[in-house]
């Protein structure tokens, strides 16, 4: 800003980069004292701040904070009231404003030095709206005070908008090409400018002074000159006359000499008016206008409370926007009510002025009206005309006529009328021009026209309209062919006829068919009129003839006859037949009926009889046993016994009839047929099968009553019938195992037994064998025993085992073998004893019956084994032996075997012998102390020694223990302490050494006065200075050991017992006599007393003597004792 010579004006950027006010805040102070929302809309003015390279331009914004803007730049600045902002300057500089093509800037130049301003051709158009979508606004706007740097308010920009439009201020169009227009809320007094002006503006337009095409009106009240719209480009490349274009016109009747438009345009206050910081760019109110759409945008409302203004968020806003096309006044229709800032209004009327306006609401605002935003729609081509009309028509000729459509802003100059030339074909020109009906001359007659028409206007072609068919007249049809019988009945017929030959292919026929019945006398009526080629006539007679003819119409005429041609109706069914009726005498096979003709031929002769024959069972089926003329019948191949019915129908050429009534005939019944072969139920048991048998499956015609059932062993033995009743299962019983035997079995009803059935050969199950006979026994030893017996009937299986039950008690014994063999050896046999023994045979179907029991007495022998040796223990004896050196053991007496026992061998130690009598009991004497032995022993009698019994291990007892040493470790004056051996004086293990410890009482006599393992005991409740004797023995399991010597101990004398408190007398000043009461001698013992005296905390010693008193000379005064 200092150099002497600044950079052109071209070569700066305008501070693009640096961040600026996106929407300028009115600045006017004409808010009241609680808020007040507005729109914005007025005119500023740029002033260019020009920084110099190497130059710093210092802007405070409106926190107070500063900040630095480097060189080379222009910074643009706004002020809505045309003023100069106070710039500040360093000292030795001066401000100058240089003017260049219509833009002001700001230079600073040294105060000596003389400024030349170099003239440079105008710089670029600066962008003029930044779109913010959100709200990017300070709080409040800031404005200067004089003498202070201007404050503009720095933000960060979103990326520029992407069309770019300038807005040429009308006061500001000559002079600054750059200026740019805002907008702010209109008060009354701004409308009555406007109106002014438009007033203005009209007398230019009608005078022609004016050279600005921008300023030319439109051909119509509905158009705009192409021209306008060419030389304002809009941001998406086209022409744009929308609500800025209106705004245009409305602003372009103010003149430079419009004091009010020298100040800027608008009705913003001078007073309050400040610099505001330049716009980037900023959105038209109305935009992107097209023939059916526009964009409507707006900035955010503004508050102002308290002199000072606010911005809003977006989302704290509701916006309503309402359109009107009607006049201002006219009624506002609702479009849109959201958050957004910028909407689409679509459906619009094309070449139509509207009116817009947006209201903004929110909880804590009341509701705020923007002005009236008013723009007119593009033009564009006619809307679709309605279809053309047929007005006249002839053999060769249609007249059309048609209505315009709404031309959509432009006059409509042509018509197009296309048509498909009759041939349903593309469509093709068939007229282009002004008029409004055309004729179309030289068709076809009797043809049918498709047609479709079109505007177009000086903008382009509307749509066709909708499709239309007209047909030019044609000529009476020719006579048609007759009518085609499609098919007959009795009572109608559907006839057919086919367009007449020659006739126009899309000519409107109808048809009208008569009728004549033969011999009935009125001639041709008319039975049918229709466009139908098909027609059905009811209520006629049947099998009778009729005459027909046919007539074409169109809407030329009748045409003439057709030939007459003539059809019958057929005939009906006939009646149903007489029902029929037997004939002659019902055998079981065959029966022979006949029937009389019905009374009703249905006009026709009767063909043939139909005869059909059914069982009378439910659910019986029709069959037909005949066909043909004749009126009689065999029926044969029948059951006996069984109900048939018979019915009769007949046919003739008008059909078949009913079938007549219902005939019941039963056969006559016969023995029943032959039955199937009884089968067996279940498993067959060795001497019974349970059979069973269905019917046969022909009862005869009689129900079957009863069965009889025929048994032999074989075909050829004589049968014998073992059943006969109505049951159809039986079970025969007293058969023989594994036998085969046959069947036979007949079935009889009320006529008699029909035949055999099939012969069933059935097997009775294999039985368990027949019961063996008694076994042979011969003894091999005294020990052993052979037994062997004979095979018995195995009753259909084969015996696979046999089974020996022996035992000595005839009625407890147990199987002792299982196997094939006849024969078993049985050992361990007991000598002189009977044994019993049975055998039962086995195979698969069981086990037999046991045999008779046989008998075997084995001889005699040695003894058996003793079975049972045992120890005797002390209390079992009654004198007890020294079981250190001796072994008392008893046995129980063996079995003898058949002679008495005479004596036993007992065998100890080294295979030591020793030979006792019958007895059971035995010491053995002279035996080691604490030696294990082995012992066992054998019986003996006339035939010999039985075998040793089992071992039996005894140990002989130790030694008893000797005395220990007793003596007395602690002496009291009313216990004894004493003690003996080594050892703990707690039992804390089991100890088998036990010791019993006696005193000598008064008497002379020792008892005991503890029994036990330890080694300590204290004897209590003795007498003082007194003697007393003891002694003591050990014992365990070899016995009591010997008393020790007898052992004398003398308890102590007992201590005094405790004085009563003694008792203190001031005799002098510090003289004390102490006193207290005195104790009997204990067994001429003396008594001596100590006295201690504490001055303190210790006792002194001050007397001791036998003597109950004691006098303490010379006691400190203020002293305790």
């Amino acid at each position: 800003m200092m150099a002497e010579q600044p950079p052109p004006l071209e070569a700066t950027p305008l501070l693009n980069e640096v961040p600026l006010l996106p929407h300028m805040v009115n600045g006017d102070s004409i808010q009241q004292a609680t808020p007040n929302l507005s729109f914005v809309f007025c005119f500023l003015q740029v002033i260019l701040v020009q920084v110099n390279p190497g130059e710093t331009f210092t802007i405070r914004t409106e926190d107070g904070h500063i900040q630095c803007i480097q060189g080379p730049a222009h910074v643009p600045m706004m002020s809505p009231n045309g003023s100069m902002p106070p710039i500040f300057v360093p000292p030795g500089y001066v401000s100058q404003v240089v003017e260049e093509n219509g833009v002001r800037r700001v230079v600073v130049v040294p105060h000596s030095g003389e400024f030349h301003p170099s003239m440079h051709p105008a710089p670029p158009p600066v962008p003029h709206y930044v779109h913010h979508p959100h709200a990017l606004l300070p709080p409040h706007a800031v404005f200067p005070s004089p003498g202070e740097l201007p404050p503009p308010f720095l933000h960060q920009h979103p990326p520029p908008h992407v069309f770019q439009e300038p807005v040429i201020s009308p006061s500001f169009a000559e002079p600054r090409s750059h200026g740019r227009t805002n907008f702010i809320q209109r008060d009354e007094r701004s409308l009555k400018m406007q109106e002014h002006l438009k007033k203005r503006l009209k007398d230019r337009q009608a005078s022609g002074h004016t050279n600005n095409k921008l300023n030319s009106p439109p051909s119509s009240p509905h158009k705009v000159l192409n021209s306008s719209n060419a030389t304002i480009p809009n941001g998406n490349g086209k022409g744009q006359q929308g609500a800025v274009g209106a705004l245009k016109q409305k602003q372009i009747g103010k003149t430079k000499s419009n004091p009010e438009a020298e100040m800027g345009g608008n009705h913003c206050n001078p007073k309050n008016a400040s610099i505001f910081p330049l716009q980037r760019e900023r959105i038209p109110p109305v935009s992107d206008i097209q023939a059916r759409s526009a964009v409507l945008s707006w900035n955010l409302p503004v508050s102002s409370q308290n002199g000072e203004s606010h911005s809003h968020s977006p989302a704290a806003f509701t916006f309503e926007v309402a359109i009107s096309n009607s006049g201002k006044n006219g009624k506002f229709k609702s479009v849109y009510v959201g958050e957004e800032l910028t909407i689409t209004l679509p459906d619009l009327r094309p070449a139509t002025d509207y009116h817009a306006r947006v209201s903004a609401t929110s909880s804590s605002i009341k509701e705020t009206i923007s002005e009236l935003v008013s723009f007119t729609t593009e033009s564009c081509e006619p809307d679709c005309p309605a279809a053309p009309k047929l007005i006249n028509r002839t053999k060769n000729s249609l007249s059309l006529q048609w209505k315009s459509s709404n031309d959509n802003g432009s006059k409509i100059t042509n018509f197009l009328l296309e048509w498909d030339e009759g041939k349903n074909g593309p469509f093709k020109e068939c007229y282009y021009g002004h008029l409004k009906q055309y004729k179309l001359t030289r068709l076809a007659p009797s043809t049918r026209y498709s047609l479709r028409l079109a505007a177009k206007n000086d903008i382009g072609m509307s749509g066709f309209s909708e499709t239309v068919t007209f047909g030019t007249a044609g000529v009476v049809p020719p006579a048609p062919a007759p009518p085609v019988l499609m098919e007959a009945g009795v009572t109608w017929m559907a006839l057919e006829w086919s367009p007449p030959a020659g006739g126009a292919l899309d000519d409107s026929l109808t048809y009208s068919l008569d009728m004549e019945e033969e011999g009935s006398g009125y001639g041709f009526q008319p039975q049918y009129n229709g466009d139908e080629l098909s027609c059905t006539l009811r209520n006629l007679r049947r099998s009778t003839s009729y005459k027909f003819r046919l007539f074409a119409y169109n809407s030329e005429g009748k045409s003439s006859p057709s030939e007459v041609v003539e059809h019958s109706t057929k005939p009906d069914r006939p009646g149903a037949p007489s029902k029929p009726v037997v004939k002659g005498k019902i055998h079981p096979h065959s029966v022979r009926v006949t029937w009389e003709p019905p009374k009703d031929n249905g006009g026709s002769d009767i063909s043939k009889y139909f005869l059909e024959i059914s069982e009378a069972s439910a659910g019986g089926r029709w069959e037909p046993v005949y066909s043909g003329a004749q009126r009689e019948h065999v029926c044969d191949h029948l059951r006996p016994g069984t109900s048939y019915r018979l019915r009769v129908s007949c046919a003739s050429k008008g059909g078949e009839s009913q079938a007549s009534d219902v005939t019941t005939v039963t056969t006559a019944a016969v023995p029943p047929g032959p039955c199937p072969a009884p089968a067996l139920v279940g498993k067959a048991k060795p001497k019974e099968i349970t059979l069973q048998w269905g019917p046969p499956a022909v009862d005869g015609g009689s129900e079957v009553t009863e069965y009889l059932l025929e048994m032999a062993s074989s075909e050829q033995d004589e049968r014998r019938v073992v059943y006969q009743g109505p049951a159809a299962e039986f079970g025969v019983t007293n058969l023989l195992p594994g036998r085969t035997y046959c069947f036979w079995l007949r079935a009889g009803n009320r006529v008699g037994f029909g035949p055999h059935s099939e012969k069933a050969e059935l097997c009775t199950a294999p039985g368990p064998p027949e019961q063996c006979c008694k076994p042979l026994i011969t003894c091999k030893s005294a020990t052993c025993a052979v037994v062997s017996w004979e095979s018995p009937a195995c009753n259909g299986a084969e015996i696979t085992e046999y089974r020996l039950d022996w035992g000595q008690v005839e009625g407890s014994m147990h199987i002792i073998y299982t196997g094939p063999c006849q024969s078993y050896e049985v050992k361990g046999l007991t000598p002189a004893t009977t044994y019993y023994c049975r055998v039962q045979a086995v195979n698969v179907a069981g086990a037999g019956l046991f045999g008779d029991t046989g008998t075997v007495t084995t001889p005699p022998s040695g003894p058996a084994a003793v079975a049972v040796l045992h120890l005797l223990e002390e209390d079992q004896m009654e004198i007890s032996p020294p079981f250190s050196t001796c072994l008392a053991i008893q046995w129980e007496e063996p079995c003898c075997h058949g002679a008495e026992i005479t004596g036993y061998n007992i065998e100890y130690g080294e295979k030591q012998l020793v030979t006792v009598g019958r007895n059971t009991t035995h010491v053995l004497q002279n035996l080691l102390p604490d030696t294990l032995y082995r012992i066992r022993i054998q019986a003996i009698n006339s035939f010999g020694v039985g075998p040793f019994s089992h071992c039996m291990k005894a140990k002989t007892k130790p030694l008893p223990p000797d005395p220990p040493h007793l003596e007395c470790v602690v002496f009291s004056y009313q216990s004894l302490k004493l003690k003996w051996g080594e050892g703990p004086s707690r039992a804390l293990i089991p100890n088998p050494t036990q010791f019993n410890l006696q005193m000598e009482d008064r008497f002379g006599r020792f008892v005991t006065v503890y029994n036990g393992p330890c080694h300590t005991y204290k004897v209590q409740r003795l007498s003082e200075s007194t003697t007393y004797h003891f002694r003591i023995q050990a014992y365990n399991d070899a016995g009591e050991g010997a008393f020790s010597e007898v052992c004398a101990f003398t308890t102590t004398k007992s201590p005094p017992a405790p004085l009563k408190a003694p008792k203190v007398v001031q005799l002098e000043e510090n003289t004390f006599e102490i006193t207290w009461e005195p104790l009997q001698p204990m067994k001429g013992d003396s008594i001596v007393y100590i006295l201690q005296l504490a001055a303190g905390r210790e006792f002194d010693q001050v007397y001791k003597g036998p003597e109950p008193w004691f006098r303490l000379p010379a006691a400190q005064t203020n002293c305790e004792y």
